[in-house]
C-alpha cells in the first residue's frame, strides 16, 4: 500500500477538490494513464463543483461544456491516487470557465492543469441562456 503523501498547497487555491483513484484499466499500452483518462478526471471535478452551486438543471438552464484543454506535465500510473482541483473564472453573463489542478499524491507533483468553458444551456429551446442571478451568486461565492 503507498502511503499518500500531503495534499500541494496550490490546491488551496481551489474551493472544490476530489480525491480520484487511479485504476489499473487507466493505463495505456505503455504503461501510464491514458491522456484521455485527464478529461474524465476534470469531469469529476466539474460535477462535483455543479453539485456544489446546485447546476445540474436549474430552471430549464443546465451547463453544457463548450471547450476543455489540459497541460499534461507528468505522467501518471498505478497505484495512485490523484486531488483534483476545479475553481470558477472569467464569470460572465452566460458562461463561466473552470480551471483545473491535478495532483498525484504518490508523486506529490502537479500531473496537469486544464480549463473548461462552461455555458449555460436552455435544453429546451436548445440554445445558450443567460446564467441565472441566484446561481452566478453561488458561483461567485464559491470562487
Amino acid at each position: 500500500m503507498i502511503e499518500p503523501s500531503p495534499p500541494r498547497a496550490e490546491l488551496d487555491a481551489y474551493p472544490i477538490v476530489v480525491d480520484v483513484p487511479i485504476r489499473w484499466g487507466d493505463m495505456d499500452a505503455f504503461g501510464h494513464v491514458n491522456n484521455t483518462v485527464f478529461f474524465r478526471l476534470f469531469e469529476v471535478a466539474r460535477i462535483a463543483f455543479f453539485d456544489a452551486v446546485d447546476f445540474r438543471g436549474h430552471a430549464g438552464v443546465g451547463p453544457i461544456l463548450a471547450s476543455t484543454s489540459c497541460r499534461f506535465r507528468r505522467p501518471l500510473g498505478y497505484p495512485d491516487t490523484v486531488r483534483v482541483g476545479v475553481r470558477a473564472a472569467d464569470i460572465q453573463e452566460d458562461r463561466f470557465t473552470h480551471e483545473y489542478l491535478i495532483v498525484s499524491r504518490t508523486q506529490d507533483a502537479v500531473a496537469a492543469t486544464g480549463e473548461g468553458v462552461i455555458v449555460a444551456y436552455d435544453y429546451g429551446r436548445a440554445e445558450k441562456a443567460p446564467l441565472p442571478p441566484d446561481l452566478r451568486a453561488r458561483i461567485r461565492e464559491l470562487t
